[in-house]
């Protein structure tokens, strides 16, 4: 099946002016990537994943870390999060990303910039499918991890909203 990425510029706002609502951005496999894979990134995975489906969307969404706790489960605050959306993170473990991870998706959505940095150095043909998750709105979702309950709902709640805006455009 042949997925066409981005068309850019001229093109895209000629063709999306011709038929409104019809979104060039056609992803199957979806990345999302924070530092340890345990807060952030599967909070991200979870979220997106339940949006994409309860819009009929049969889209692949995972996460990795760029310096993962591997194995760990998610965050107990996370997890607490997630629950409270009615979304399970339970089966969660965190991995470290590899370039088998960026060469799998379609598009990569990273937490930060420096992330970002992270994600093209270990392969640079992920340059043009990575973005921030906070892309629409220019923000970075800051990494809650040890911070205590006031970061994490923060994050996770700005996770939140940014998910939402990428699943109404995936």
């Amino acid at each position: 099946m042949c997925t066409m990425h981005f068309l850019r510029g001229w093109y895209r706002r000629k063709i999306t002016a011709f038929l409104p609502g019809f979104s060039l951005l056609v992803f199957q496999k979806i990345l999302t990537v924070c530092t340890g894979n345990i807060c952030r990134s599967p909070v991200a995975e979870y979220l997106l994943r339940h949006e994409l489906t309860a819009a009929g969307r049969a889209i692949e969404v995972q996460s990795a870390g760029i310096g993962a706790l591997v194995n760990h489960p998610a965050d107990d605050a996370a997890l607490a999060f997630t629950d409270q959306l009615g979304v399970s993170m339970a089966p969660h473990h965190a991995r470290q990303i590899a370039q088998s991870h960026t060469r799998w998706a379609d598009l990569i959505l990273v937490m930060q910039k420096h992330h970002l940095d992270y994600v093209v150095a270990l392969d640079p043909t992920a340059r043009g499918k990575t973005f921030l998750l906070g892309h629409w709105s220019k923000q970075e979702v800051p990494d809650p991890y040890q911070r205590g309950s006031g970061a994490h709902l923060a994050a996770y709640n700005l996770v939140a909203a940014e998910v939402k805006t990428w699943a109404s455009r995936v």
